[in-house]
């Protein structure tokens, strides 16, 4: 039961690849063209061989995913169903990982820890979480439920529910609405330029306070 329940596992990630990369035209082209597949598949294989305690394998077949693929997963990582590497290339995955369903992460992306410390030391990434490309997620931290990180924003504190961080270090904005495994991780709000934007209606807003004031004054002295 076990290996039916792993095939079918597999079978999810070629259909979540066929469903979320309009690049692809058909399932033959998911499992001998797309190197987030074959990455993916080399994990689960490496981390089942680890999950049974069978020593080095696991990581030689990790060390050879990565040469083939330029893309990094540790066996000990634990990955959920429907996960989506989008091209892949730099993609560093560290051993303490932990990423939940429907999970969509884009190139250049590293989950990773931020020193030498033992435990858990690498991030979890809840459902239906986006990582944008070149994002770097470091530390025992967790990215809630339906949260989209930034195309190269560097997050070390917890995101809750519902939040797209951008910036580094990243910044949280609130969003009502959230929609998974749409390319657009871009398109992005900018805290800081919301601040500025801010900061400069309420000058504009002293501004005339102060020549109201100024007239007032000047009409009382006359």
């Amino acid at each position: 039961m076990a290996i039916i329940s792993w095939i079918k596992t597999i079978i999810e990630d070629i259909k979540t690849i066929k469903e979320k990369d309009v690049a692809a035209r058909n399932i033959f082209e998911v499992i001998f063209l797309y190197q987030g597949f074959h990455v993916l598949l080399s994990y689960r294989i490496a981390h089942k061989l680890l999950s049974w305690k069978i020593p080095f394998i696991p990581r030689l077949i990790s060390q050879l995913a990565r040469f083939l693929t330029g893309i990094e997963i540790h066996p000990g990582a634990t990955i959920g169903k429907r996960f989506f590497i989008d091209h892949g290339a730099g993609v560093v995955i560290g051993e303490t990982t932990v990423i939940k369903d429907d999970v969509l992460i884009y190139q250049g992306v590293t989950l990773g820890g931020t020193g030498k410390e033992h435990g858990k030391r690498h991030p979890t990434l809840g459902n239906f979480v986006t990582v944008g490309a070149g994002a770097k997620v470091l530390g025992n931290i967790t990215i809630e439920d339906y949260s989209s990180i930034g195309a190269g924003s560097v997050v070390i504190d917890n995101v809750p529910a519902h939040s797209t961080v951008v910036g580094i270090p990243g910044r949280i904005v609130k969003q009502k609405k959230y929609i998974q495994g749409q390319l657009h991780h871009n398109r992005i709000p900018d805290p800081v330029t919301c601040e500025i934007n801010r900061l400069k209606y309420e000058v504009l807003e002293l501004k005339e306070k102060i020549s109201l004031l100024e007239s007032l004054i000047k009409n009382k002295e006359e």
